[in-house]
């Protein structure tokens, strides 16, 4: 069984008719369609990096209550062309290009038309009597992608031994200058640290999929200083211990969310089993009743999470286990 899905970012006039349009197109070749609408993305700097993010997170929540497991994409040559461009230009080891295959949550993102070009799909539709709807923001040069892309970018993603050896240089780098502790923080003893080690200790302690910027890593990395980036404070460890420490921003946390079995709060900690509670979430202000809890700093304390009563009724510490999202794993296609 197959399922198209189609997703209306609702930031055009007339997007919403697009989409059905498009969903009548596919019944009328005997696909199933179902039409996912957004709304309420913000508008300004960083639309697109908001937009793909709703549009994943409404696609894998879409395909996940379905039932299926593989959500296949249409990334094309020419979009895995720009994304290389585009990461190459913000800092070493950002050539790595889209995934072939990615795992996100409980499904399987596929792309497997990364090798065809765009005008071989264009004349693909057209021998089949299939039209599609052009996108104008696909030629609007107030976006990144739209510049590199008319400037006529041709760049082809780092290969997968030269990827692997710069994964086992991080790994390395980790377990020789960072501790990771169960309470959700780490301690790092190093001066400088590699863009891509900081990028996985922040994506983790922050509870995040993806890694900040390549740029705004490398510029912390070459000298580490206090700063918060990607929801994570990076502060001297004090009495913790030599070298600093990495913690998620309290005022970065997510907001609290229903007490029920197997929840995870914040992309950080997981709720084990029944708990008689009404809300889970972040310990906040109520920290300071617990300074002397395992002699961890105020920072730490305050992004721990804790369980609330409908009366109000605090409960800390509680049955929750850091479990931080899963990285975007991948792997190319073997052709």
């Amino acid at each position: 069984m197959v399922r198209a899905y189609i997703v209306d970012h609702g930031l055009r006039d007339g997007s919403d008719g697009e989409a059905e349009l498009t969903a009548r197109r596919l019944g009328e070749r005997g696909i199933a369609a179902r039409v996912l609408t957004l709304r309420g993305l913000p508008r300004g700097a960083g639309l697109q990096e908001a937009a793909r993010d709703a549009r994943y997170e409404a696609l894998a929540e879409a395909v996940a209550t379905d039932g299926f497991l593989h959500l296949l994409l249409g990334h094309h040559a020419a979009d895995q062309a720009e994304t290389v461009a585009m990461r190459a230009a913000r800092g070493p080891g950002g050539a790595e290009g889209i995934a072939a295959w990615s795992a996100r949550g409980k499904i399987l993102l596929l792309r497997p038309l990364l090798g065809a070009r765009p005008e071989v799909l264009r004349d693909y539709l057209r021998g089949r009597g299939m039209e599609w709807v052009e996108d104008p923001s696909n030629q609007a040069p107030k976006f990144e992608r739209v510049r590199w892309r008319l400037a006529g970018v041709s760049a082809g993603p780092v290969g997968a031994a030269e990827r692997v050896a710069r994964e086992l240089e991080v790994a390395a780098f980790l377990a020789a200058h960072a501790q990771f502790c169960a309470e959700g923080f780490a301690l790092l003893d190093a001066a400088t640290v590699p863009p891509a080690a900081l990028g996985v200790l922040i994506r983790t302690i922050g509870g995040a999929a993806y890694k900040p910027r390549q740029e705004a890593l490398a510029r912390l990395g070459v000298k580490l200083r206090p700063a918060t980036l990607g929801g994570v404070r990076l502060l001297p460890a004090g009495r913790l211990g030599p070298g600093w420490l990495l913690v998620r921003e309290p005022a970065a946390c997510a907001a609290p969310i229903p007490a029920l079995p197997g929840v995870r709060w914040d992309g950080r900690f997981r709720l084990e089993g029944a708990a008689p509670a009404q809300s889970f979430g972040a310990l906040g202000v109520d920290a300071q009743k617990f300074r002397k809890f395992k002699g961890l700093p105020s920072i730490v304390l305050r992004g721990l999470p804790a369980l609330r009563g409908a009366d109000g009724a605090l409960s800390f510490p509680v049955n929750a286990r850091f479990t931080p999202a899963a990285p975007a794993t991948s792997h190319p296609f073997v052709v």
